[in-house]
C-alpha cells in the first residue's frame, strides 16, 4: 500500500504519512504539519459541512460501511450474498429494503466452482447487469496461473486500483477463510495484517462485505477482533424444522449487530429460495415468528430473561411467554440460576448448499 500512499500524497503535495522505514528523509510525514491542518476545534466541528453518507439498501448498508454475514455450512449465505449483489447492481428491492439507485458492485468468489456460480446467477436473475462484476478466484487461475490471496498486501493494492478503476461501489468477499489464505482466525494481531486494507476502502466511501463462517458455538468464527469496525453484522441460521420439508434453502437472517439503524427498520427475516422448473429460483421473504428469533439468541448463548428482553427489544415478559412455548415444544428447559438452556439439538436439519 506504501507506493499507492506516496504516489497519492506526491499529487496532493502532501508529505508521505507511513512510519518512514525504507522512505528516503525528503519525503517521509511532517506530522506536526498534518495534525495542524487536520485538528478541528468544537465550533469548527459543529458547523464542518459534511455530506450524509448514502443509503444502499434501507437505511443498514450506506457508503463506506464495513458489513459482515456469517452463517454455519450449507446454510445460505452465498445465496444470500449473491441476492444482494444482483440487487444493488440493479437497483429497485431488497428484499423489504429499497435500493434506491443501481450501482457498481464487484463480488469476488474465492470458494464456489465456476460452473455452479454461474447457475446461481442465472437462477437468480432474468437479465444479466453489467453493473455486477465478478472475479473468481477459477478464473483468474485459469487465465493468469495466479492465486487470489487478499492476504498478500500486494494483491490488496491491486485490487483496491482496481476497484477504483471500476468505480465500485460495492465490494463483496465471499469468503473470508478461502480469500485470507495464511491468518490464523483466532489470531487477532494476525487481523491487523487486513485491517488497514478494509479502513483504507472505507474511507475511499467503498462498502464492503465479507461473507464467513459459523464456528461451533454459533458466532462467527474467528477472533472477535474482526467485529471491532464493523458497522453492522449479519447473522443467518437454519429455519424451524417444520418448514423442513419444502425445498430450497430456507433461514433466519438478523442482525447481531446494526449501528445504522434501529431493530424496526432492520428486522428479523426468514427467506426461502425455492426452485422454479429446472434452472430458476424464487426468492421470498416474511418478517420472522419472534419464537424462531428468540431460538437463534438462545443458541448463540443468551440464557437470561433480561439480556434476550435487551437484545430482541421487548419486554421480560413477552420473553417468558415465548420461552413457555418453546418449553410446550419441548425444545427448552430452565436450568440453574433461573438460565434458559436447549433440551437437544435438532438433529432432522435438511443440508443446503452455501
Amino acid at each position: 500500500m506504501k507506493s499507492t500512499l506516496i504516489n497519492e500524497l506526491k499529487i496532493l503535495d502532501v508529505p508521505d504519512v507511513t512510519t518512514g522505514g525504507d522512505v528516503p528523509k525528503d519525503v517521509r510525514p511532517n506530522w506536526r504539519t498534518i495534525f495542524s491542518s487536520a485538528a478541528v476545534t468544537g465550533v469548527e466541528l459543529n458547523s464542518l459541512p459534511i455530506t450524509p453518507r448514502e443509503f444502499i439498501v434501507g437505511e443498514w448498508l450506506r457508503t463506506g460501511d464495513l458489513g459482515y454475514i456469517f452463517a454455519p455450512r450449507g446454510v445460505g449465505k452465498t445465496w444470500l450474498s449473491m441476492y444482494m449483489a444482483q440487487a444493488v447492481a440493479a437497483g429497485g428491492k431488497f428484499g423489504p429494503w429499497a435500493v434506491l439507485k443501481p450501482r457498481r458492485v464487484l463480488y469476488v468468489d474465492g470458494e464456489m466452482a465456476l460452473d455452479l456460480s454461474q447457475r446461481r446467477y442465472r437462477a437468480l436473475t432474468q437479465k444479466a447487469n453489467e453493473n455486477l462484476v465478478f472475479l473468481h478466484h477459477e478464473l483468474v487461475f485459469q487465465r493468469t496461473g495466479a492465486v487470489l490471496n487478499l492476504a498478500l498486501p500486494i494483491v490488496q493494492e491491486a485490487l483496491l486500483q482496481y476497484v477504483l478503476e471500476m468505480k465500485i461501489e460495492v465490494l463483496i468477499l465471499d469468503n473470508l477463510s478461502c480469500l485470507f489464505s495464511g491468518v490464523k482466525e483466532n489470531d487477532a494481531d494476525a487481523w491487523e495484517m487486513i485491517l488497514p486494507w478494509l479502513l483504507d476502502l472505507r474511507r475511499r466511501g467503498i462498502a464492503v462485505i465479507i461473507v464467513a463462517h459459523a464456528g461451533r458455538n454459533g458466532q462467527m468464527r474467528g477472533t472477535s477482533r474482526r467485529e471491532d469496525a464493523a458497522v453492522w453484522v449479519m447473522s443467518l441460521s437454519e429455519a424451524s424444522e417444520q418448514k423442513h420439508g419444502s425445498q430450497g434453502a430456507r433461514f433466519l437472517a438478523r442482525f447481531t449487530k446494526c449501528r445504522n439503524t434501529t431493530s424496526a427498520q432492520a428486522p428479523d427475516l426468514e427467506w426461502h429460495y425455492e426452485p422454479m422448473g429446472t434452472d430458476g429460483v424464487q426468492v421470498n421473504f416474511a418478517v420472522a415468528d419472534p419464537l424462531l428469533v428468540f431460538r437463534g439468541w438462545i443458541e448463540e448463548g443468551l440464557d437470561t430473561c433480561s439480556d434476550l428482553a435487551a437484545e430482541m427489544d421487548i419486554s421480560r415478559g413477552t420473553v417468558s411467554k415465548l420461552a413457555a412455548r418453546a418449553m410446550k415444544e419441548g425444545w427448552l428447559k430452565m436450568g440453574k440460576g433461573r438460565r434458559y438452556q436447549l433440551v437437544s439439538a435438532p438433529d432432522s436439519r435438511q443440508p443446503y448448499a452455501d
